[in-house]
């Protein structure tokens, strides 16, 4: 079953009778999927005992096609034999060649800790409890102790959450690491023995036999009906017969047979390392939450630079105010402007979504990936054990018979030619499709059995049927071996008919298992039968997940669309993708490395990877340049996979998701993990981060409206008035504020059909809009109060000492009544910037209305009763209370208003611009362009390091000096290279002299 084609002579199987000539007929090949026969091995062209190689040599297919050359020479490039490695020769290896494992970086917790505190946002934390404890000394007043306790308790409690975040975060290195064979059997000095796989050097002899994990890449100098499932590897389904000179992959297992082979590479420069060492990879990405916080900090940091500088012309120069007053004033803008706590607040609001996702069965572990997962544009995803089950099946539609049997007989009888314990894949998926696998036996009894071998490629059994007595025979295997067995019924227009089935089978990814039957007569199980006649061909395939089509189609009606990327061949690929309803617009991975076709519909290798369903037969490095190039594109792409093979890629993509029962590699890899089969639970997931997008940019409004409405409202009072409002009372209403916002995790909001995206512009412009609106409310409220006796006259109110208004600017009272009206009016922000049409046609959610209610109530306490003696305020009367109350909500209303305004104009220009942008980029380029935020550069991005892409530390880049280079789209000839590269160091360091 794994031999390519076979190729026969049609004709009698009686013995010739005549010597008269017949005309030939032709010969047929039966094209059995994706077995073509292999080049034959050639020897190197060069004397091998010259090891002083250099890399332009190993590259010169005249000299060596490393693609081919026999083990001999492979011995000679790698100065062994096998009698295996002296212990001095691999002792001089490992210090050459390095440890057979992945090497990690432990980093200092407490360093991880304080690093959390170094970026804009935090600076401006820190600055102002710097201003706040050391500057504030001096005119016989005490440092603000307050203001400083405060403001580094929030600085804390940010740092606390994110460091909490990243050490509990997989360590994908580390997952790879633990997947590597343990202990190894290797031989030294012609002995066999035990010893750690760590100390496996290049060069080494080693053995490996069923249920064992391949410790190092070798090549095989021994093999007995050897298969290898490498499926966490390489993506491929069907486990791999090796032969002869086959190479082997590290941590893949030995499903069937003994091996012996040749180490050719270890540690990082395993297939295996490599891909350990593209997750941990230096990449030109900043996580997508980390730039738009560095935009809106950038925002919030320029807004109060130009007002402090401002504050410090106008009050020390032109008002030549004491050095303890002007602080104060420089202080209210540095505390009040800056979000302090937006990380904080941002990080609740993901860790609560991440609860609520867990619900669905997804696991999230890395909390800033649920943010990117509403932006996803594109859904790349693994074929085997993704979008497929993984488990070879028999496609029951496709069966063909050819003789008297039905095709439920046919599975029966290929379930009796086949082994019920330690079954190989094939056997497996035909006993499973019986449904009890008993009844391969039932009503039979067993007389002999052959299994499958790679020789003979095909299972025999011959059974006595206990309710006729009758010997029988059936076999099952490659149709070209079981077609030369038939002798009985086979006509031209049957085996016409076998070959156009096995061509289509093959035409559709669809492997093609002949069955053949006779019946023996007398009762001697190896007498000669009647004849085999062929009676079926089992077309096998790994089938779809019951709930993918589903998915796929949830997926694209959410505005995301999905691309199959697998390593498994082109054929199966389309027929997955059709099978789904994915398309069958796929291409080899060759496409990556030549580009597209002369003459092609295509411009570019972007427009083709745009247009691409999918791509099939590519490597880890594959599928991490076609994440990468989409990326470049403006597309935030989510990636999902099972195996080891697919973690550079998840780690790579904006969002990497394992689904249920990957491997501990892409687990760790992965931002989110499903605990259940399938990819139902990623729309549930891309549904609930579209909600928790919506909570984070209604906040980020609000956050920078407030920052406008802080900076500016007080700079305009200290200018116009001479206003000196207290410190510590902006750090009550950031308190307040922020405890209030931080319901907002839970608030009710409706996700979007389209990816959302944070478009700056927007948030940047209703910020300005709103917070220049409630400056002037607290303006005119403070200009009112100073200027007129108005509210004397109205109400009866009166301020300090009974004055009817503010003659003194500073009044304690004053003071308090500006606190009021500042925390009512800016907290209510909240309601119109959750809502997309008026305020109340939304109801928010009751953990946010209760929060805000009670934060209003202790704002109207602290009004009413506080009495500080530490701070410039004194208690005003319920008077005072009622009236501010009442100007808050007549100032209010209008703020929808100012919403829909906003809409109407300023924001429908912005996005005519950008609209326009968008297609003149994409005219300019030919391929359309999807401009996410993501393309959007930041002076402060680096500032804002991810901080989850620990994994850049984690892999230590190991080299051996002057490496050949080899560009990641070279993989195929991966096995060539090792050993070349492996010999090229032994060349510099020779074991012997050289000739």
């Amino acid at each position: 079953m794994s031999d390519p084609k076979v190729e026969k002579e049609a004709g009698s199987t009686e013995p010739a009778q005549a010597p008269a000539p017949e005309p030939e007929k032709k010969k047929r090949e039966y094209k059995d999927f994706g077995h073509d026969e292999d080049d034959k091995p050639t020897h190197a062209k060069v004397d091998m005992s010259q090891i002083q190689l250099k890399a332009e040599d190993l590259y010169d297919k005249e000299k060596v096609d490393l693609e081919t050359i026999v083990v001999d020479d492979v011995f000679k490039l790698l100065q062994c034999d096998e009698n295996g490695l002296t212990d001095e020769e691999a002792a001089r290896r490992l210090e050459l060649f390095g440890p057979n494992k992945l090497e990690s970086e432990e980093q200092n917790p407490f360093l991880q800790f304080l690093s959390f505190m170094w970026n804009p946002l935090s600076w401006v934390m820190e600055a102002a409890a710097l201003v706040a404890i050391a500057l504030s000394n001096g005119e016989h007043r005490p440092p603000d102790w307050e203001d400083f306790v405060g403001i580094v308790t929030l600085l804390l409690i940010n740092s606390a959450i994110g460091f909490y975040e990243e050490r509990n975060a997989g360590n994908a290195v580390k997952a790879l690491m633990d997947s590597l064979a343990p202990k190894a059997k290797v031989k030294r000095a012609g002995q066999w023995r035990e010893i750690e796989s760590s100390y496996l050097v290049p060069g080494d002899m080693i053995s490996f036999k069923i249920g064992d994990i391949v410790p190092a890449d070798c090549r095989l100098t021994e093999a007995i009906n050897v298969s290898i499932d490498q499926a966490a590897l390489t993506g491929e389904s069907l486990p791999q017969s090796k032969k002869l000179g086959d190479q082997c992959f590290s941590g893949s297992t030995c499903k069937q047979g003994e091996a012996e082979g040749v180490v050719i590479s270890t540690g990082p420069n395993t297939f295996f390392g490599r891909a350990a060492n593209l997750v941990g990879q230096d990449d030109d990405t900043t996580g997508h939450l980390q730039k738009i916080l560095a935009q809106i900090g950038s925002f919030c940091l320029v807004v109060i630079g130009i007002f402090v500088l401002a504050e410090i012309f106008c009050l020390y120069a032109g008002f030549r105010y004491s050095y303890r007053r002007g602080l104060d004033n420089i202080l209210v803008l540095l505390i009040g402007g800056i979000p302090i706590a937006m990380p904080t607040v941002l990080s609740v609001t993901l860790a609560v979504g991440a609860q609520q996702l867990a619900k669905y069965k997804a696991i999230v572990t890395r909390i800033t990936a649920i943010e990117e997962l509403a932006a996803v544009t594109i859904l790349c995803s693994d074929k085997t054990g993704t979008l497929t089950t993984n488990k070879l099946t028999i496609d029951r539609d496709t069966i063909r018979t050819y003789g008297p049997f039905s095709a439920e007989d046919v599975i029966l009888l290929a379930a009796y030619a086949s082994r019920t314990e330690n079954q190989d894949a094939i056997d497996q998926c035909v006993v499973g499709a019986i449904g009890d696998p008993a009844r391969a036996r039932a009503g039979i009894k067993l007389l002999d059995f052959k299994p499958f071998n790679p020789v003979d490629k095909r299972t025999e059994i011959t059974y006595l049927e206990e309710s006729s007595g009758k010997l029988k025979r059936v076999t099952k295997g490659m149709t070209g071996i079981i077609i030369e067995l038939c002798t009985r019924n086979k006509t031209e227009e049957l085996e016409s008919r076998l070959e156009a089935d096995v061509e289509e089978f093959a035409q559709r990814g669809l492997r093609a298992l002949a069955v053949a039957y006779e019946e023996v007569d007398g009762t001697d199980p190896e007498g000669e039968g009647n004849g085999f006649e062929l009676i079926g061909l089992l077309a096998i395939f790994d089938p779809p997940r019951e709930d993918t089509k589903q998915t796929i189609d949830d997926a694209l009606a959410l505005g995301v669309k999905v691309k199959m990327v697998t390593g498994d061949q082109l054929a199966i690929a389309k027929e997955t993708g059709r099978r789904l309803g994915l398309g069958d617009h796929m291409y080899p991975a060759k496409v990556l490395k030549d580009g597209p076709e002369p003459g092609s519909r295509f411009r570019s290798l972007d427009e083709m990877i745009l247009d691409a369903d999918g791509f099939a037969g590519v490597f880890p490095e594959h599928k991490y340049e076609i994440v990468k190039r989409l990326q470049a594109l403006g597309h935030l792409c989510a990636m999902t996979g099972d195996g080891a093979n697919d973690a550079p890629a998840l780690s790579r993509a904006n969002v990497g998701i394992a689904v249920e029962g990957a491997t501990d590699a892409a687990r760790s890899a992965a931002d989110i993990v499903l605990t259940e089969p399938g990819l139902s639970t990623i729309v549930h997931a891309i549904r609930g981060s579209r909600i928790i997008f919506q909570r984070m940019r209604n906040y980020a409004i609000y956050a920078c409206a407030v920052t406008i409405r802080i900076v500016v409202c007080f700079s305009i009072l200290a200018f116009a008035f001479k206003f000196d409002f207290p410190p510590f009372m902006v750090l009550i209403i950031a308190l307040l504020n922020d405890g209030t916002i931080m319901t907002l995790s839970v608030d009710r909001v409706l996700p979007s059909n389209s990816p959302d995206s944070w478009d700056l512009a927007e948030i940047f412009a209703f910020a300005v809009a709103y917070g220049l609106y409630l400056t002037l409310s607290t303006i005119a409220l403070v200009a009112i109060i100073i200027r007129t006796t108005w509210f004397y006259d109205k109400f009866g109110v009166t301020l300090h000492n009974g004055a009817h208004q503010a003659t003194d600017h500073n009044d304690p009272q004053l003071h308090m009544i500006v606190y009021l009206q500042v925390a009512i009016i800016s907290q209510a922000l909240i309601f119109v910037t959750r809502s997309h049409g008026f305020f109340f046609m939304e109801r928010p959610s009751v953990a946010l209305f209760a929060a805000f209610c009670i934060a209003q109530l202790v704002s109207s306490i602290i009004a009413a009763y506080g009495n500080w003696g530490f701070t410039n305020i004194q208690a005003i009367s319920g008077g005072w209370i009622g009236i501010v109350w009442i100007w808050d909500i007549v100032w209010f209303f209008p703020l929808d208003l100012i919403k829909f305004a906003m809409k109407a104009t300023i924001i429908k220009s912005l996005r005519a611009r950008h609209q326009a942008a968008l297609a003149a980029q994409t005219a300019e380029s030919g391929v359309p362009m999807t401009r996410t935020t993501s393309r959007a550069a930041s002076v402060h991005e680096s500032l804002y390091s991810n901080r989850v892409s620990f994994l850049r530390r984690a892999a230590r880049k190991v080299g051996f000096g002057q490496k050949i280079s080899m560009k990641p789209e070279e993989l195929q000839r991966f096995s060539s290279i090792q050993a070349a590269r492996t010999g090229s160091v032994l060349a510099r360091h020779p074991s012997r002299p050289t000739a």
